[in-house]
């Protein structure tokens, strides 16, 4: 389906796994980013061999919530391709789009867009979404999100790809009307966690899946529930598998992993052993979290690139 994407070819291949990182990167931990240097950190990523950026979906501020990012302050889509305007090749991708809270129509003529401007270098993923002040806020009931969810995804993928269809949802009717531009080609579209459906429709529906950090011996696991579940429904094809890491990297190599909320606190002879572990489990593509981090970002930044990165090229 993906065979002739070649961002997507790049970026995900079976047995091997590539390396992204959330937007802002920056040293913000508790408090809000202040966004800058961003154009300056997404070149020099670009440089370092990352493959993508990831941007998240938040339209409000929730103190209860314990996100001072807010997703990244901006809007996913428009700083996303703000960003891809500044670069050349990163992919750019959503981590991830709020299928419930956005139209689909609009989001199928905003994607197409983008992919028509920067071809091939979207990577689209999706979500049910968790955040109750965003749902309360648009009027959407947030018990209600995985029916949501479901009709918003066919209503995109059918008006994104068919000429003139005939459609009629919940959320509007297409007759002898049509979205344009079309993508010239599949925008590669991967769910994040279950999206309130279950295993069995994520396998059948998605490009890939993200899914959330967990210790190797568990993703393992995961993942091959998920690949068991893609081979009954697809036979024996690659579904690439996605994973954050919030990470802090230390300046000895040395230092032996420590776990911190949903990662590691390590060095950097461990995290090249770490990294081994979920690639040769099936992790096809690793986005870093590194807003904790004491030492500057775009320090650490040069060290994965010049010192990890390398290892899996």
């Amino acid at each position: 389906m993906l065979k002739h994407h070649s961002g997507y070819q790049t970026m995900l291949q079976k047995d091997k796994i590539s390396f992204g990182l959330t937007v802002p990167m920056e040293n913000y931990d508790q408090n809000p980013p202040q966004m800058v240097d961003q154009v300056y950190k997404a070149q020099q990523a670009e440089q370092l061999g990352f493959q993508c950026l990831w941007f998240q979906d938040v339209l409000l501020e929730d103190p209860t919530f314990e996100d001072p990012a807010t997703g990244q302050i901006f809007d996913s889509l428009i700083y996303l391709t703000y960003l891809a305007s500044q670069t050349t090749s990163i992919h750019l991708g959503t981590a991830a789009l709020v299928m419930p809270l956005r139209h689909p129509l609009r989001t199928a003529k905003e994607v197409a867009s983008i992919e028509r401007l920067f071809p091939e270098r979207l990577m689209l993923g999706i979500s049910s979404g968790d955040r109750r002040k965003d749902f309360e806020g648009l009027n959407i009931p947030i018990m209600e999100r995985g029916e949501w969810f479901r009709e918003a995804f066919h209503f995109f993928e059918d008006a994104l790809y068919h000429e003139f269809p005939q459609l009629k949802s919940s959320f509007g009717t297409l007759n002898k009307s049509n979205v344009v531009p079309k993508p010239s080609n599949r925008i590669p579209t991967f769910m994040t966690g279950y999206c309130q459906q279950t295993l069995d429709w994520i396998a059948k529906y998605g490009d890939g899946w993200m899914f959330y950090p967990q210790r190797p011996e568990q993703q393992k696991q995961t993942i091959q529930q998920f690949q068991n579940k893609v081979k009954e429904h697809h036979g024996d094809v690659f579904r690439p598998f996605f994973m954050p890491l919030p990470l802090e990297l230390t300046e000895d190599p040395s230092t032996e992993p420590q776990k911190i909320p949903a990662g590691y606190r390590v060095g950097r002879k461990g995290l090249i052993d770490l990294l081994e572990q979920y690639r040769s489990i099936g992790v096809n593509h690793l986005m870093f979290g590194l807003s904790k981090n004491k030492r500057p970002v775009g320090e650490i930044m040069q060290e994965l690139g010049e010192e990890v990165i390398p290892f899996f090229s």
